[in-house]
Formats: C-alpha cells, structure tokens, sequence
C-alpha cells in the first residue's frame, strides 16, 4: 500500500485488524513517538492495532514514522552553522560572525563551538489525529483526484501513478469523464506505462487533435499542459498506431493541430503517418496541410479578423459555438461594443453551456472589476509556479453591468448545481472567505498540506516565526550537481510595501529587532540547513507589517537539479527551548523541485496574523547576484500583487451549493454538512473540492 499519498492527502492509514492482542505498552511507546512528530491516533486506529500482533504492528509503525518523518521534513539531519541558535548569534560580537564567515568561505571550516544541552520543548501543539482508512475511500480519494476539473500537482500524480499500477479495479479509479484535459494525458499516459490499458477503455476520454498531443507529451516524459515544448521520443509501432487511431476519431483536427503546429509536425515525423495512409486516411491529409502550409482558416482568425474590423457581432456570432471562449473574450466585448446591454442579454443565453471553472472565473472578475486594484496578476499555465503582475489598465465599465453579469454567473451556477445530490442541513465558515478557489494545481510543490496560491491561513499562538530550510548535493540522474548554496532571506517591509530591514546571510541579525539567521552554509555534501527566527511584536512596534521569506539558488542550480531540497516554517513560543528543529511544531513545509532558482513559499502579514499562501518562483535577475538584494524590485511587484489578490473564494462555492441544494443553519452541530477550516470539507481537500464542487 501506498501510505504517503494516503496520509498526505486523507491523513488517513489502512490497517487491517489482527487475531492478536498487542501489549498497551507498545501502543502507548508509539503514540508518544509520533506525538514528536505532530501526530497522534485516532480511537478506531487505535482500536485496530490492539488485534496485532507484536511484529504486526511493528511493521507497519515503521512505515508509518517513515512517511512521516518525511512529511514534516525530520528525515534529515539538522546542523546549522552556529548549533546553539538563535542566542549564540545574538550574543557574539560582530567581529565574531564576520571571522567565522571569512573562514567557512575558505575552508569551509564551522565555528568550533558544540551543540550544548538545551531545555525540554515548552511549546504546546495542536496534534494532527491520523484516521482509519480502507481500500474504498482509497480508491475514491484517486477517483477524486482523476475527475479533477483542473489541473492536478505532481505529487497527486504520483498517487495516481501507483494505483494505476497497483490497484486490482480499475472500474474503481476511472470514472465515464475525466473533465480535466491535462489529466487525461497523464492518466492514458500511466496505463500506457503499466500496460494496463485498451482502446476500448480510453477512446472515451479523447476528443480532439490536442488532447492525443498531450498524450504524446505524457508518453514522452514532457510538459501535458503544452506550455513547454517536449521532445517526442521515439513510439514502438503498437503507440503510433494507437495514437494515429485516437487522432482519426477526433472531429475538426486540422484547425486543433495548427494551434501547435510545430509541434504537430515533429509529432508527424515520429508517427510516420504516411505509412496507414489507407487506415488512417484522415490523419494523413491532415499533416500534409500542416507540412505543405496549405491555406485553412481557422475559427480564431476568423474571430481575430472579425474583431479588427471593428465587426463585434460577426465575432459574438462566431463566438455562439464556443460558449467557454465567449466568456473569457467578454470583458473585451463590452469595451469595444456600443451596445454592452445586447452583449449581456446573449452571455445570459449561453451562460449555462460555460463551464463551472470559467463561470466562477468570470463572477469573480466582474464583482471586482471596478476595485481600483493596482496590479493584475497572471498565473501563466506551466509547470513552473511563476506569477506576472501588470498594471490594471482596464477602462471602468458600467457598475450596474458589472454587477448584472455576476449574477448572471451565480444564476447559472446555481441552477446547475441544484441538479446535484442535496445537502441537507449546511454549516458555512465565514473564514473560508479567505481561502481561494483551486483551479490549476499543476505547479503546486509537495507541501504538508495543500493549499491555493493567495490563500490566508490564521497564524498559529506564539510570537516566533522560525523559517527553515535543508537541502543537498550530490548526483541527479547520474549527474553531479556541484557545489550546492541555497540561501534562506527574510525581507520586512511596512504597509505601504516599502523596504525596512531583511535577514539573510548578509546580515545574520537586526539591529532593530529581534530578527537573527543561523548562518550562512556554502556546501552541502551531507546535507545543509539554515534558520531565520522572527519576534512578531519587535517587528510590529518597528513599524513592519510584510515578511516575505525568499530562498535563492546562489550557486545558480536550479531545485528540479538538486537531490533533496525544501523549507517550511514553524511558530515557536519559546524559541529557546526544545531542538532547534521541532518536527511537532512545524506548520507546513514545501518540497522545491521547480525549474527555478529563487521561490517564495509564503508571505506574513503580522499585522492580520496570516500567512499567504504563495508557492511562487521568481525569474533570476541576471544584472545582479543572485541574493535578496538583487531581486528586491521582483519581490516587492509579487508582494504586492499577492496580497491584493481577487478571485472566488472558497466561501461564495460553497454558498452556492447551499442556495442550490441545502439549508443554511448557524450551528455546525446541527447540520449535515460541514463546510469549515478543520471539519467537514475543508480548504485542504482540493481533490473533493475539484471533483464534486466544480462540476
């Protein structure tokens, strides 16, 4: 069984009762040692691990602290350049960190100076209770993350990666549709892997030129979301007739394979379709106009033309067949129609054909059309976490049209949803109104728990923010990295986002405030780590409110490069206590694995005492070092851009479907159904969330 995609996702464990009886004291050693972790057991797991045996038990408790560890990063070891941080950075004297440095730069020597006695842990923390799972809720949760109406992250795929392998059902996993084009690709692309799979199984799923393109993009190792170019590998004779076969049956394929028509044509020259020219009569015709450049005109040039000319119904008229595009184009509509109310009345038509993501899409942007946001931010579909800002310099439209088009987004939702199953009673959590829609997850980092880019968690109790990182060099697919430097920064600003301080590994500690970095490690063969610790109030009284933590790559390699790098942060009480590194009071912590070399995991606002989620990677600036002050311009645009922020909000989905389908009640014991930050459906379920909230 696969238990980390399991706990990571479900916080569950699948254990199945013994005929033994196991001894209290080993059950009660275990709860101890996961509760080092974070963790405890719930009553029904505990119940079950009473009928195993000792070795029974054994076996899978080890597994288990084994993910574990893993999940909250205490797999490693954690020496940090000065072993009694964060006092002997704040006590020594600045001649004394300076030498230190110089030495370490030249040698690679650490100060002389051991690790020493420390007190016991004095924080308290809330544990996370580890639930009883099955081999059904299992498969569902997969289930889930197929039928994903968006994009999924790379960790999810993992977990679909090894049901497709492991699970004897298929029936279980696949479901009629798989709404989510990108994970069509990669879902056909794992049975392909696996031979697990037949014509008669995927011939569903495929429906035009562009998603057999991404299939072959998954089958060759590359990018399904077609944002990067992949290098198609070379097909046995059994995959171009498979892929030749799906292409036949798709309707339209000219005009879907001259969107990408480069590529199509190296895809060609792999899949030799010239040599079924009897079979597959159709796919030949097609790549000879793509090769031979013969005239077509496609549906968007008409659109584009139609536009030029200045001809706005001819393009709304095109546009009737494409109801998705008609939405995404209707902002540009209403700004060059002198007749916006006509051009309302038509979306009101085609509203119900819109899809769901695109519908909340679209309600959003109208309700905050005319907020005199700033920026406008992009997130560009790829891989890569990355994130555009841009002036806002969208002409005001109409309140009262802005207005009517939004309902007429939340209408059509609304009647779509009351078609679904009915949830009784509904307990609704305002504080979901901080947490953000997921439509895309494909560039999301393994975290300890999964979140929406501009989401706002509270901060936990305590006045000490701890940031941290580790990572290693080494070998990557035979490959020696090099000497490996990852720089862990925290930059502080004030409400206007003007610069006040920062804290990294040019300047170890605050003369202002008590703000102090654990030093600055250059190498890493056995693994390297750094801390930076932040006193809330000291920052507040100086006037701060923004702290944006950065990690930058200053030996230039990239973290999909490295063998193991990832940070995270905990909310330490009493810093001084405890291990410098307490696995029970990490909050999250985030795998790096982007093809990136500066990330910005998250952004504190002190002042509201939230955390923002942002999982985003800046563009290396090639005029300066790469290190906090280089990139200062790049972090203040994406701290900017973040913390303003307007998208549909977990709070205004889930109300939706209560008007469609439940009653509202004000007390979560009374309801059904449960919509809140930690019972019930909760942010972190983005697979439920995807798969029967956004259909």
């Amino acid at each position: 069984m696969n238990h980390s995609i399991y706990l990571r996702k479900a916080g569950k464990l699948i254990v199945h009762p013994g005929q033994s009886w196991l001894p209290e004291s080993y059950l009660a050693t275990a709860m101890k040692n996961v509760e080092s972790l974070g963790y405890t057991f719930s009553k029904q797991l505990m119940e079950v691990f009473r009928t195993l045996s000792k070795g029974e038990f054994t076996a899978v408790y080890t597994v288990l602290v084994k993910e574990l560890r893993v999940i909250v990063g205490a797999h490693v070891a954690y020496k940090p350049m000065y072993p009694q941080f964060p006092d002997q950075v704040m006590d020594a004297e600045d001649i004394e960190l300076y030498i230190n440095a110089i030495l370490h730069y030249i040698t690679l020597a650490l100060p002389g100076e051991g690790a020493k006695a420390r007190l016991p842990l004095l924080d308290r923390v809330d544990l996370k209770v580890i639930g009883l799972g099955d081999e059904a809720d299992f498969a569902r949760l997969i289930r889930q993350l197929v039928q994903a109406n968006g994009s999924i992250s790379d960790s999810d795929k993992e977990g679909i990666d090894w049901a497709v392998a492991h699970v004897a059902d298929l029936e279980a996993i696949l479901p009629e549709e798989i709404p989510s084009k990108e994970n069509i690709a990669f879902v056909v692309g794992a049975l392909l892997k696996h031979n697990r799979v037949s014509m008669g199984l995927i011939r569903r799923y495929f429906r035009t030129a562009t998603d057999v393109l991404r299939l072959a993009a998954a089958m060759s190792g590359g990018d399904v979301s077609l944002a990067a170019s992949t290098r198609f590998r070379s097909f046995t004779r059994a995959e171009r007739r498979l892929l030749l076969d799906l292409l036949e049956g798709c309707g339209n394929m000219v005009e879907d394979m001259l969107r990408y028509k480069e590529r199509w044509i190296r895809l060609g020259e792999r899949l030799h379709p010239a040599e079924y020219k009897q079979r597959f009569s159709q796919c030949r015709e097609a790549f000879d106009i793509l090769r031979n450049d013969r005239p077509y005109q496609t549906f968007n040039s008409k659109v584009e033309l139609a536009l030029l000319s200045g001809d706005v119904w001819e393009a709304v008229e095109l546009l009737e067949s494409r109801p998705g595009e008609f939405a995404r184009r209707l902002d540009h509509l209403l700004r060059i129609s002198g007749e916006a109310a006509d051009i309302v009345e038509f979306f009101r038509l085609k509203a119900p054909e819109v899809s769901t993501p695109v519908l909340l899409q679209v309600m959003a942007h109208f309700d905050h059309r005319n907020d005199g946001q700033k920026l406008r931010i992009f997130f560009p579909k790829g891989n890569v976490g990355k994130a555009v800002a841009v002036d806002n310099r969208l002409p005001k439209l109409g309140p009262a049209i802005c207005a009517e088009l939004a309902a007429i987004c939340r209408e059509a939702l609304v009647q779509r949803f009351a078609g679904l199953p009915a949830l009784g009673k509904v307990y609704l959590d305002e504080r979901l109104k901080d947490h953000l829609v997921p439509y895309s997850q494909r560039s999301a980092s393994k975290s300890l728990r999964t979140l929406v880019r501009g989401s706002r968690l509270e901060l936990p109790e305590g006045d000490t923010i701890r940031f941290f990182t580790w990572w290693k060099e080494g070998e990557v697919d035979g490959k020696p990295t090099g000497r490996v430097d990852i720089d862990l920064s925290a930059v502080m600003y004030d409400s206007r986002w003007k610069y006040m301080e920062h804290i990294s590994y040019t300047n170890l500690r605050s003369a202002k405030y008590r703000a102090v970095h654990s030093g600055d490690i250059t190498t890493a063969p056995r693994g390297a780590c750094e801390f930076i610790d932040i006193d809330i109030p000291s920052v507040l009284n100086y006037g701060g409110r923004y702290v944006v933590a950065s990690l930058n790559s200053f030996t230039a390699q990239p973290y999909c490069d490295l063998p193991e790098c990832f940070a995270g942060w905990m909310m330490r009480k009493v810093p001084g206590s405890g291990e410098i590194f307490e696995p029970a009071t990490v909050v999250d912590k985030v795998d790096l694995a982007a093809d990136t070399e500066i990330a910005i995991p998250v952004i504190l606002d002190l002042k509201e005492r939230t955390v923002i989620w942002t999982d985003i990677a800046l563009t290396r600036q090639p005029d300066y070092y790469n290190n906090i002050e280089g990139n200062q311009r790049g972090m203040v645009l994406m701290g900017k851009a973040m913390t303003s922020l307007r998208k549909a909000n977990l709070y205004e989905l889930f109300m939706l479907h209560a008007q469609a389908r439940g009653e509202l009640v004000g007390n979560p014991a009374e309801a059904d159904t449960v919509y809140s930050l930690k019972k019930g459906i909760t942010p972190f379920d983005t697979a439920t969330i995807l798969a029967e909230y956004m259909q």
